[in-house]
């Protein structure tokens, strides 16, 4: 277990490793040496009959509310208070409405589109000899968690057994996390070989839930594995692609995802140049040990008018509407030509479903766009003419200028997580 001296210098490390300065439009370096994971998802944020799934949206908010809740909590106890991003503060909390409770080497992996549009997964193993799970990969967190054979709740999915992996132990700590509905996720921690693509991080510390959340127990995913940096860990561990990069396994210290609705995958240890066409865009990481890939100087357009400025904004794979501050969401659905408040309590607006708007960000570089389609997340009702857009304002804590980018800007561009340059990158797709 990392004590906290340790922890600071681990994400330090990591983060400045790079002291060459990051240009604009810096062309990435191929080696070939990665692993292709391969990512599958399943449909979108509307029904099959193209209605928007109100229930799911509220649940995605809410469940993003307390990821970064505790995600805070983490960085705070890890690392200080210091670390918070400019303006961030913990909040209480965040519940589902009354009538939602109770319902419950280098290489690619690839990815499945999971709960209609809400997560990207794809398989890990675990254990001497490997037990398989089917993972959502989380930008936005830090931790691996998975069930353990021993809990009750956990049938759907696949469950983790230590007592047939050869390389695995029990070690002392626990794991823990509360949820909007009241229930909560809690487990032991162990260590053993977790292997992503073939990359194979040894000793990786993860938690083996024993009592899963009523909100996991129809998840497609057996569980999470985060990507992101060590201060946000809930187990004060390195994180898998950490751990994964100190022992050597992983090539590079990078990983990049192709979101789409095929071909999707998540590539450890560098790029894929089969994906991208041109130079990788890379842009600074804003703070070198908030725990975040969060970079800043962000500007958001709406038909080519620029409607937002000077923003920081945290690329998060663990999410799917982009949530702006309140007042930065009114703002930004101020511009748009006849948006109106869908639901003034989650933040969320229609327009006319026939001229849904052109949105694109920038980082001072190229602008990256949002095809209509992934910005338009449904009908309002069946026979509507106004359909939901993808943005909602959602105080997550991160502070009044900060802004939560997940697949639906994601899947506009080849996506780079960088801690060899302590940075995030957007190319072309192929």
């Amino acid at each position: 277990m990392f004590c906290k001296a340790t922890l600071i210098t681990t994400v330090a490390l990591a983060l400045l490793s790079s002291a060459t300065p990051i240009t604009r439009d810096e062309p990435s370096v191929a080696t070939g040496s990665g692993i292709r994971v391969p990512l599958y998802k399943r449909g979108s944020l509307k029904n099959a009959d193209g209605i928007f799934n109100y229930d799911k949206a509220v649940r995605e908010l809410v469940k993003l509310k307390n990821k970064h809740r505790q995600n805070l909590i983490n960085l705070e106890r890890n690392v200080g208070r210091d670390a918070f991003p400019l303006g961030a503060e913990i909040k209480a909390l965040a519940s589902l409405p009354a009538h939602l409770l109770g319902n419950g080497k280098r290489g690619a992996v690839p990815l499945t589109d999971q709960r209609d549009d809400l997560e990207w997964t794809g398989p890990i193993t675990i254990g001497t000899p490997g037990q398989n799970f089917t993972i959502d990969f989380d930008t936005g967190s830090s931790d691996l968690w998975v069930p353990v054979a021993s809990c009750d709740s956990c049938k759907n999915h696949s469950l983790f057994d230590p007592t047939k992996s050869s390389t695995g132990q029990k070690v002392n700590g626990s794991f823990s996390i509360q949820y909007g509905d009241g229930s909560s996720a809690s487990g032991d921690r162990y260590n053993d070989t977790v292997t992503v693509g073939g990359v194979a991080a040894k000793g990786q510390i993860f938690a083996a839930v024993s009592k899963e959340s009523a909100a996991f127990t129809d998840d497609p995913s057996d569980g999470v594995l985060g990507l992101g940096f060590p201060a946000l860990s809930n187990l004060n561990t390195s994180p898998f692609f950490f751990t994964a990069l100190e022992q050597g396994a992983a090539p590079e210290g990078s990983f990049a995802f192709k979101l789409d609705q095929s071909g999707s995958e998540l590539f450890i240890g560098g790029t894929n140049p089969s994906l991208y066409k041109g130079d990788i865009e890379y842009h600074n990481l804003t703070s070198t040990l908030s725990g975040f890939w969060q970079i800043g100087g962000a500007s958001a357009t709406v038909q080519g008018k620029q409607v937002a400025s000077e923003f920081d904004t945290i690329i998060d794979s663990g999410s799917t509407i982009i949530t702006a501050p309140p007042a930065a969401a009114a703002a930004f659905w101020g511009s748009v030509e006849g948006a109106k408040v869908f639901d003034k309590d989650e933040g969320l607006w229609s327009v006319p479903c026939d001229s849904f708007p052109e949105v694109a960000f920038s980082w001072g570089g190229k602008t990256w766009t949002i095809s209509p389609e992934d910005f338009n997340a449904g009908q309002t009702e069946e026979g509507s003419k106004d359909c939901v857009g993808a943005l909602a304002g959602s105080d997550l804590g991160l502070g009044n200028s900060t802004w939560l980018l997940g697949d639906t800007f994601m899947k506009s561009a080849y996506t780079v997580f960088s801690v060899d340059k302590r940075a995030v990158g957007f190319a072309q797709l192929a």
